[in-house]
């Protein structure tokens, strides 16, 4: 798989049975934020109001039980750079409001003496819930363990044990015993083993090792590498999957996360499960210019499924934009973190969960219909709070004889969106909303779309981010996001929904086809200082169909 073959200084993988729900009316995208107390000016301005956050440093892992669902996330009590890692441990009824618990687990035993990382959550028969995660072992080996509850009535599931026959998984021979680590989510199948994998690499390859076990204690590799794990997705009416389901209504998913460019990709496809072997319908390239679950700031992300309403959910982490641990520390965080299958089975898509409408406001809510948008047209969208705010838009193209034509050697999206950014006029586009801007528009966030004609079709680009921003710091990332959009707009229409959070700019446009999230650092336009507005800068004009926007509350949050 050519994904798996980039030259990296590490790949890391984490591979994950995704049931998804065909077509739901139902979110299943959930949000996260990793980001401390304090901000660049110390009081915290930058820091989200309803994205999931700890109170700071790194984060990952959901799972479901008894009514509660649990977020475990790698933290760094000591700060916000690498290193000291533990199990945190937040709670939620809702996804919305999170109360954070003691630490789960934490560096205790020789099989993790030196660091409790990434990994995964099970739940096996009985209702009993484990975690599989990578303990660092006094030779600084990376090997696989098991925690389970001390308490199984214990909805909050507070104290977790370490069981004395850990490690279960040790690096055998020909495995890289320091690129061996994020356990999956275990699967079972019918011939009664569980199996899960474990990513890993060999020279500059990446590698996925499936383990087989009978009684989730002895764990036998498999002869042959695992081309992917199973990720399901349901062909069939609106309800997710469990991990073990198969057959003939599944789907699955392959999902690859690449530590060098934090960029996540995934393939469609077809798994085996008498061979262990996943292949990959020919629907989309199976490389690094694939399909990706976010075209933005958005990694090493993790679902679960959500038996209380039958959905997967997907959490996903979105990195800082500082490039130094130096920068990190002032700040005090050091990241973020936060799927259905299309009619044409081609590709996922993905939507905010349900309970983020739960925090719009029913004081601060704006709609606008049937508004002309002209060339150089800058309309306010007035009456709520810009800097956290929820905004679902369609827009009306009159005609597309006027756009541009498209160049075949344009397969890089997010380069295309940093040559052609909001201030480049087009045909058709660019049009959209500048997030998080001030009045005078010298910091913005643009989210907005354009239209190029390819041969007898035509071809859709969105982009986010390219910040335009005061801040004058050298080492800040301010990338053009960007992500073709394979969506028919013979009928004039494209949709476009953003989550505007602070510092977090997360869209989905054309109904979660294409998902772009933008970390942003404003300095101007700051709590009421923000505004927002529609705009469009392309020859053509085009129309708000309609527009509704909100203010959003913030949850309790740890």
């Amino acid at each position: 798989m050519a994904i798996l073959e980039s030259s990296v200084h590490l790949i890391k993988m984490i591979f994950i049975f995704l049931c998804c729900t065909l077509i739901s009316n139902y979110g299943v995208r959930a949000f996260n934020n990793d980001i401390s107390e304090t901000g660049l000016d110390g009081v915290g301005v930058n820091r989200t109001g309803y994205h999931f956050q700890s109170p700071k440093n790194w984060i990952n892992g959901p799972m479901y039980y008894k009514g509660v669902y649990h977020l475990f996330y790698q933290y760094n009590p000591k700060g916000a750079v690498w290193g000291n890692i533990v199990w945190a441990h937040s709670v939620s009824t809702d996804l919305i409001n999170w109360f954070s618990l003691e630490h789960a687990i934490a560096p205790s035993k020789p099989f993790d003496i030196n660091g409790c990382w990434s990994g995964s959550a099970t739940i096996l028969p009985g209702n009993k819930p484990v975690i599989l995660y990578t303990g660092i072992d006094p030779d600084e080996r990376q090997v696989q363990n098991i925690a389970v509850p001390k308490n199984l009535s214990d909805p909050f599931l507070r104290e977790w044990v370490k069981p004395d026959y850990n490690p279960i998984i040790k690096p055998s021979i020909g495995v890289n015993a320091s690129a061996f680590r994020d356990p999956t989510t275990a699967w079972w199948s019918k011939d009664g083993h569980w199996r899960l994998v474990v990513g890993s690499k060999r020279d500059m390859r990446g590698t996925a090792v499936l383990y087989r076990s009978k009684d989730f204690i002895h764990w036998t590799k498999a002869k042959h590498l695992l081309h992917s794990s199973a990720t399901t997705v349901s062909l069939n009416g609106k309800q997710g999957l469990d991990t073990s389901s198969v057959g003939d209504g599944v789907k699955h998913v392959l999902k690859v996360s690449l530590d060098l460019t934090r960029f996540e990709y995934y393939t469609l496809g077809q798994y085996f499960t008498s061979k262990d072997r996943y292949v990959p319908d020919n629907t989309s390239v199976d490389d690094s210019t694939g399909l990706r679950y976010d075209y933005g700031n958005f990694y090493a992300s993790k679902s679960f499924f959500d038996p209380s309403k039958n959905r997967r959910i997907l959490w996903g982490w979105a990195n800082e934009s500082d490039r130094t641990p130096d920068d990190q520390i002032a700040k005090g965080w050091a990241g973020v973190q936060d799927m259905w299958l299309d009619r044409n089975e081609k590709q996922l898509l993905q939507w905010p969960i349900e309970e983020v409408n739960h925090l719009r406001s029913g004081h601060g809510r704006v709609e606008m219909t049937k508004i002309p948008l002209h060339k150089g047209s800058l309309i306010e969208i007035e009456g709520i709070t810009p800097a956290q705010a929820d905004v679902e838009i369609t827009f009306r193209i009159p005609s597309l004889e006027h756009a541009e034509p498209f160049d075949p050697k344009w397969v890089d999206a997010e380069r295309l969106c940093g040559e052609k950014d909001a201030s480049v006029s087009g045909g058709i586009g660019p049009f959209g909303l500048l997030t998080l801007a001030s009045s005078d528009l010298q910091e913005y966030t643009a989210v907005f779309f354009r239209v190029f004609k390819s041969n007898d079709k035509h071809k859709v680009l969105m982009c986010s981010g390219g910040i335009r921003s005061s801040l004058t710091h050298d080492k800040m990332y301010k990338p053009s996001y960007g992500g073709f959009v394979d969506v028919d707009i013979s009928n004039g229409k494209l949709s476009l929904r953003s989550l505007i959070d602070n510092s977090v700019v997360e869209s989905f446009g054309a109904g979660g086809k294409t998902c772009i999230l933008s970390r942003a650092y404003p300095t101007l336009a700051i709590g009421n200082n923000a505004h927002l507005y529609v705009f469009n800068n392309g020859t053509q004009a085009v129309k708000i169909g309609k527009l509704k926007a909100w203010s959003m509350n913030s949850p309790s949050m740890n």
